[in-house]
């Protein structure tokens, strides 16, 4: 007999959490779910693309809207702080606090649409799943209710209390029990908060016609009204939101191959659920709370990026927020245009454009697990 017959078969590799995450990484299906832009080369562009997008859609809410004002006497007007016409006042005491609070509003939905969709893994999920918007809104009537609140500036804090407070709940309620806080029971606890702050809701506009005709015109959703204070108010919630939610990408990316894996790689579950849920509470908490409840960005908008970036929340958290701008300021602008010379509210709008879109996504069966 030969030598080499004579060899002992060689051991087999162990099986070590290295090996199950390159497993799980390499399972058949994954090359579909890496997105058209492979590589950090192909994400870097698309980064860059949203970003550049999202210029031009600043650009197109400060030059578009209701009232027709030549580019000329729109580029004076901003570049002339002494310009004293009526179109110089709308567009630098109208048009640009409401793009920027647009540009605000649009990066913390789209961000926080990422991470509820990340913890949950539902892919359904949307921000408002968390109690966020519905503690906003009971927040919000009962500013009306009880203190005749009657301004934006004046809802922002009361709407941020109640989404803060709504979403601990959920958390609180979430964790009970051995298991802690899981995406089964945070969307358990999420829908039941949610169903009877909506009910209390209910309770007292039946009850009040005045709180009535004050919270119709919070809850449809819209940008217009508000002026620079209101941004001004809700930008820094926004920005540390936004840096928690870039914090907590990497742990989403390892919470998505299982908890008991995440544990193996050395990752504290709890504390990344906590910084999730911190994050999405201030995104939408503050967008929420200036703008009022707007559907369909936090749902829609990781969908889309999730096809061109693929699921790694490193890079799916910061494309969903610069989408969810251009989104947002894209559907405000539209809203302008429609209905000239009035204007159909962003919520309104984004309803028409997010429902289609998402009921063929369903149909055609692409939506990618977070």
């Amino acid at each position: 007999m030969s030598a080499g017959t004579d060899a002992p078969a060689p051991a087999p590799a162990p099986v070590t959490v290295a090996t199950t995450v390159a497993t799980t990484v390499a399972a058949p299906g994954a090359a579909r779910r890496r997105g058209l832009f492979r590589g950090a080369g192909g994400r870097a562009v698309t980064l860059l693309v949203l970003l550049a997008l999202v210029v031009v859609a600043a650009a197109l809410s400060v030059a578009v809207g209701s009232r027709s004002i030549p580019l000329g006497t729109v580029w004076e007007a901003l570049t002339d702080p002494h310009l004293g016409t009526d179109e110089a006042v709308i567009i630098r005491e109208l048009r640009v606090p409401r793009t920027v609070l647009g540009i605000l509003a649009g990066l913390a939905l789209g961000a926080a649409g990422a991470l509820t969709q990340g913890h949950t893994r539902n892919p359904l999920g949307d921000p408002g799943l968390l109690g966020v918007t519905a503690g906003a809104s009971f927040a919000v009537v009962l500013s009306i209710w009880l203190l005749d609140v009657g301004s934006p500036s004046g809802y922002v804090w009361f709407a941020f209390a109640g989404a803060l407070t709504g979403s601990v709940v959920v958390f609180a309620l979430g964790s009970a029990g051995r298991g802690g806080a899981t995406p089964v029971t945070l969307a358990l606890a999420g829908a039941a908060v949610t169903a009877l702050l909506y009910a209390l809701v209910q309770a007292v506009l039946v009850s009040d016609q005045d709180t009535l005709d004050g919270f119709r015109f919070w809850v449809v959703g819209s940008l217009a009204g508000r002026d620079s204070d209101v941004a001004g108010q809700v930008a820094p919630f926004i920005v540390l939101g936004l840096l928690l939610a870039l914090l907590n990408a990497p742990a989403l990316d390892l919470l998505g191959l299982g908890e008991d894996v995440a544990r193996g790689l050395g990752q504290r579950v709890w504390l990344a659920r906590l910084t999730g849920l911190a994050g999405v509470t201030l995104l939408c908490g503050a967008a929420t709370a200036a703008c009022g409840p707007i559907s369909f960005v936090g749902l829609v908008v990781p969908h889309v990026v999730r096809a061109l970036t693929g699921p790694r929340h490193r890079w799916l958290v910061p494309c969903s927020a610069l989408l969810g701008a251009v989104l947002l300021l894209t559907a405000d602008v539209l809203g302008r245009i429609l209905a000239r010379p009035g204007e159909v509210q962003v919520g309104i709008v984004l309803a028409f454009i997010g429902a289609p879109f998402f009921i063929a996504l369903i149909r055609r069966r692409r939506l990618a697990g977070p």
